[in-house]
């Protein structure tokens, strides 16, 4: 019988920093092989209306890779855990599985962080909810983000968040394509914060292209 772990081990805080940066080196490895598309010969169109010969679909890594998603959880938490955080969540679809894998290994931690999810549409029916989730009012909350382009999607999930009563510490990415999102959230007040960049890619990409 495979005995199921419930809680994770304790580390020295002296070996934190190096268990982190592994972890942080192993996530961009699948996030490079599973989820950044390279195709100069029919450029990507983005949210922004953009054209690129680049694309990093974060999804064929949240939503598939188990492994990516102990990283993502045990990374988000250590980041959001100085900040005495009541939620982690965001704008539907992208946001989800990031914030449930950190919401996810909070519990392992044994100090919960609830997860919940900004609709795009609040539904005609039942309570009518444009934040579903359990939050206290007044509660704390990270926003989260797959990839910020112009910043649009975490912004609208910032202003929803604010307009339930909710404060938002900061903007949490996995990955940030360095266009507009950064100003965007710098200038409405709310810290933003992502674990790679566009450059981070395309470097290493044009590392590997080159051997």
């Amino acid at each position: 019988m495979i005995e199921l772990v419930t809680h994770l081990q304790p580390v020295l805080p002296d070996r934190w920093e190096s268990l982190l940066a592994a972890d942080k080196e192993e996530l961009f490895r699948i996030l490079y092989e599973r989820s950044f598309i390279h195709r100069p010969d029919r450029p990507f169109t983005l949210s922004s209306g953009k054209t690129s010969p680049v694309y990093v679909d974060c999804k064929k890594t949240t939503l598939g890779h188990s492994r990516a998603q102990y990283l993502i959880g045990h990374l988000i938490y250590h980041r959001i855990s100085r900040l005495d955080a009541d939620g982690i969540g965001g704008l539907t679809l992208g946001a989800d599985p990031i914030a449930v894998a950190a919401s996810l290994v909070s519990g392992l931690y044994r100090r919960p962080v609830p997860s919940f999810v900004v609709r795009k549409e609040i539904k005609g029916h039942g309570t009518k909810n444009p934040v579903e989730g359990e939050l206290v009012p007044g509660a704390r909350v990270v926003v989260v983000e797959d990839v910020v382009t112009t910043g649009a999607s975490g912004m609208r999930a910032v202003d929803v968040c604010r307009e339930c009563g909710y404060e938002v510490l900061e903007v949490l990415a996995l990955v940030d394509r360095e266009e507009e999102g950064r100003a965007r959230f710098e200038k409405a007040g709310v810290p933003f914060y992502s674990f790679f960049t566009l450059s981070d890619f395309l470097a290493h990409d044009r590392e590997i292209r080159s051997l």
